[in-house]
């Protein structure tokens, strides 16, 4: 059985990551057109910064956004005059979240922009259709099998993130405890262990849900794709 705190702990988790997902995906999508298209000095210090998190432990990241979002961080003057709190809670797991997933939603989303035919938005202009029609009758049309891919791996991602989450929204049952604070906490208590298991078996139910609805929304848009 799961106790109450067990249920929040999923709930939260879920919240965090829709929420995450939600708020990157502008930016993700900007992020990647700017890298596709783009064609400026400093592009390659662009691609470093965005895929760092890729390769820097999630423990360090957690750390840099504590000296960057804390009581005494380089934002604090600027959160304190907005009046807001995001260390130790529920929005610091979202900001987590957003820092570690972010580099797999650009990635996928610029592979799809990549793979359109810069043709395709020529001869629209030359037919009188302004960037903005070009870029939601061409672009993004043609680019959601990366969009939606994206979105779903950084979902799945921020299920799954630990080191960055406990550092910056800590590990308070009900309030900031996500799906993998709480395995960990289980795990390292006496006589945890089928609590642990159990909560186990959810995230991994979780995630081939996730998987799955990965693949079928992969299907649909070749599919589409191949309708065109």
């Amino acid at each position: 059985m799961l106790a109450p705190t067990d249920y929040e702990a999923i709930l939260l988790s879920l919240k965090v990551g829709v929420v995450a997902t939600i708020l990157a995906l502008p930016a993700g999508f900007a992020t990647a057109a700017l890298l596709a298209y783009g064609k400026f000095r400093g592009k390659t210090m662009i691609e470093i910064v965005v895929n760092l998190p890729l390769t820097l432990p999630p423990v360090v990241v957690g750390y840099l956004l504590l000296l960057l979002l804390g009581e005494h961080g380089a934002l604090a003057p600027l959160l304190h005059f907005l009046g807001l709190r995001l260390i130790f809670t529920w929005k610091a797991a979202v900001i987590a979240s957003v820092v570690v997933g972010f580099p797999l939603l650009v990635r996928a989303i610029r592979i799809s922009l990549e793979a359109i035919d810069p043709a395709l938005v020529r001869v629209s202009r030359t037919l009188g259709a302004t960037r903005r029609d070009a870029l939601f009758s061409i672009v993004v049309p043609l680019s959601m099998r990366g969009i939606l891919a994206g979105s779903s791996l950084m979902f799945a991602r921020s299920l799954g993130e630990f080191g960055a989450t406990v550092l910056v929204a800590g590990n308070m049952p009900g309030r900031t405890q996500t799906l993998p604070l709480a395995i960990y906490e289980y795990a390292s208590a006496p006589g945890g262990e089928r609590a642990a298991g159990v909560l186990c078996a959810v995230s991994v139910a979780i995630s081939v849900v996730v998987l799955f609805f990965h693949e079928w929304l992969g299907r649909k848009a070749a599919q589409r794709d191949r309708g065109r």
